[in-house]
């Protein structure tokens, strides 16, 4: 039976969504939150199929029934209606474009600003060229899994999945606000393709620390000037646990109170990988590399590379350290599985009866080495710096390293005492 304008009118919004069918597939959806939408479901190649048309009252019965003429109308010339679709509503949240429009504000305060540009720039990228302009009860998951190899295609299986978890936002999402009722993602578990094996960066095993450090306190080559710049580069970024773009491109005023308690390297947001501003604290040996550094070179940078105003160049770290003997055993990247596996050990007896705990929170060492804050919703309220304890424990770092120098140097001094006795 055909709606009436007053039926249209008094229909009150229930705690579920529901129709009125006003006939030959137009029907009206009312939503929870008040909302109604003029739809008409229809069949186009054995496949069926949902158009919208808009919101009442913005879309009067009337013309929602002209609008279903001229669907029929292009159905009987053979024609799907939705390359049209007239009359649509772009606001009435039926696209996954506009749906994830919906999400993405939605949650976009509570994220990070730069997390969250990166959700919205994937989308853009990956999933919205594909799938952007289709109704949501039409995306099938053959239609999601498309676009899911196509980005499995260039290699990035990581990305791939965060596209897969992020259109299954966009549906919980939806299916919460009535929109629709089912998620195509759901159907696809087991279907992407699997991870490799992650490949570490080499790194030495902790009993070798003492060999590297001493090796790198007596690095030299040809220049003595180059020499001191490649050491103190080496050794900083050990005793710092950066990255070695963050280190090579670290400039002189984003040091503060070298001379202090507490000097902290502030690096800006635009340089970190994770696109947030990363606060350092300083070791008193650290310090005192950046603070003789400083003084020492003319550049902006804190470690000049051999042209004028330029930083280091990328390969200098890595080709010392081959040349001190590490090729395939140590990265400069690897500094940092070395900081962290010596961090993650470290354990004190606490309490009676004596129970072993960690002497660092493994939040310190993650945040110390800049790491994304996996869980999502904990990320946004865990906005602490630690700054005070990451202190402590890259200054227990640093003078654990000395103390590994100095054994070196205190053996190889016994060793000469027995070769000048014999």
């Amino acid at each position: 039976m055909a709606l009436k304008e007053l039926q249209i009118k008094n229909a009150r919004a229930k705690d579920r969504p529901y129709k009125l069918a006003d006939g030959e597939g137009l029907f009206l959806f009312v939503k929870p939150n008040g909302s109604k939408l003029w739809r008409l479901k229809y069949r186009f190649m054995g496949k069926e199929k949902l158009l919208s048309f808009g919101a009442y009252p913005d879309i009067g019965i009337s013309a929602a029934r002209e609008l279903r003429a001229i669907a029929k109308g292009a159905l009987a010339k053979g024609e799907d209606p939705m390359v049209v679709r007239p009359g649509q509503d772009s606001r009435d949240g039926e696209t996954l474009r506009s749906a994830a429009t919906l999400w993405h504000r939605n949650r976009e305060s509570s994220l990070d600003p730069a997390h969250a540009k990166r959700v919205w720039s994937r989308l853009e990228r990956d999933v919205f060229p594909s799938l952007g302009d289709m109704l949501l009860q039409d995306v099938s998951p053959p239609d999601v899994l498309k676009v899911i190899r196509k980005i499995e295609d260039r290699g990035a299986l990581d990305i791939s999945r965060r596209a897969k978890q992020s259109i299954g936002q966009i549906y919980q999402f939806a299916i919460a606000s009535g929109i629709c009722s089912s998620d195509p993602t759901a159907h696809l578990r087991g279907a992407l393709k699997p991870r490799p094996r992650v490949k570490h960066m080499a790194k030495l095993p902790l009993a070798q620390l003492p060999e590297l450090v001493s090796k790198i306190d007596h690095y030299s080559e040809e220049g003595q000037r180059r020499s001191e710049i490649t050491r103190a580069a080496l050794m900083f970024v050990l005793l710092t646990w950066v990255r070695t773009k963050e280190l090579r491109l670290a400039k002189k005023d984003e040091f503060e109170g070298l001379g202090g308690r507490s000097p902290v390297w502030r690096i800006g947001a635009d340089r970190m990988k994770m696109g947030r501003e990363h606060l350092v604290p300083l070791s008193r040996q650290a310090a005192k590399i950046a603070s003789e550094l400083i003084a020492f070179t003319d550049s902006e940078f804190v470690f000049p590379g051999t042209k004028p105003n330029q930083p280091l160049s990328e390969n200098t770290m890595i080709y010392a350290l081959y040349r001190l003997g590490f090729h395939s055993r140590q990265t400069v990247h690897g500094f940092r599985g070395l900081a962290s596996t010596w961090a993650n050990e470290q354990m004190v007896q606490t309490g009676k009866p004596a129970v072993w705990t960690r002497r660092y929170h493994a939040d310190w060492v993650e945040l110390q080495l800049a790491h994304s804050e996996e869980n999502e919703v904990r990320g946004a309220y865990n906005a602490a710096e630690y700054l005070a304890p990451r202190r402590s424990m890259l200054q227990d770092w640093a003078d654990f390293l000395l103390r590994e120098r100095c054994s070196v140097a205190s053996e190889k001094s016994r060793s000469v005492e027995q070769l000048t006795l014999r």
